[in-house]
């Protein structure tokens, strides 16, 4: 009855590791086509940022629009970067030609880097318009004193730099003398690690059917 039970368990315990597998397996599939759609949505032809926004239809929509810098405060939000280290997200105010003012988050600067000046000048912006969602529990408040935030809070940042709502996250722009460098959104900055996860299911099956197969073995010696 005992050597019955572990034959159960070990060919119980296998399917469920496989299908665990499979299931990531089909997971991936899924995620890889909803970050192609985000990447052919965030690649697509800029257009004029439209009148009247809104997060629900338009984030990560591709825009672009002229006008200058305008303010004399530039918020930094800390971050860090792989090859860098730690740094800011510059976030700025920008006036369209047509008098409306957004945001612009021009990019990163080390930490170690002297606060790059604010562009002069009219020019164009391109990137997409993106409203984050980078706030939760552990979060820690602004140091206002200090012009260091944590999060890109899109309705804080506007009332801090008195603009729309809006915040267009540059991908390039004719602004030569910014030394800030771009952080456009990507897909590839979405995790995707259902294939690991796969791998590590199908793994555990193979160990499971193994030390099955051997507790089945010695079950026997010992029986006999």
């Amino acid at each position: 009855m005992r050597y019955w039970g572990m034959i159960i368990l070990g060919i119980g315990g296998t399917a469920i590791l496989l299908g665990l597998g499979v299931w990531q397996v089909q997971r991936l599939a899924w995620k890889t086509e909803i970050l192609a759609q985000i990447e052919r949505k965030i690649l697509a032809p800029a257009v004029d940022i439209p009148a009247q926004v809104a997060p629900a239809t338009d984030d990560l929509l591709p825009v672009r629009g002229t006008g200058r810098y305008v303010g004399n405060r530039t918020v930094r939000v800390l971050v860090s970067q792989k090859i860098y280290g730690a740094g800011y997200r510059l976030i700025s105010a920008f006036e369209l030609n047509d008098g409306r003012k957004i945001m612009i988050d021009r990019g990163f600067t080390s930490v170690r880097a002297d606060m790059p000046a604010m562009p002069k000048g009219s020019g164009q912006v391109v990137g997409n318009l993106q409203w984050p969602q980078e706030i939760d529990s552990f979060t820690p408040d602004n140091d206002l004193a200090a012009n260091i935030w944590f999060a890109r809070d899109v309705a804080a940042l506007s009332a801090h730099l008195q603009t729309e709502p809006i915040l267009l996250v540059l991908r390039n722009s004719s602004f030569a003398e910014d030394a800030a460098q771009p952080l456009p959104k990507m897909s590839a900055n979405i995790p995707n690690d259902h294939l690991n996860y796969a791998l590590t299911w199908f793994s555990l099956a193979f160990i499971w059917l193994g030390m099955s197969g051997y507790f089945l073995y010695r079950s026997r010696d010992i029986q006999t």
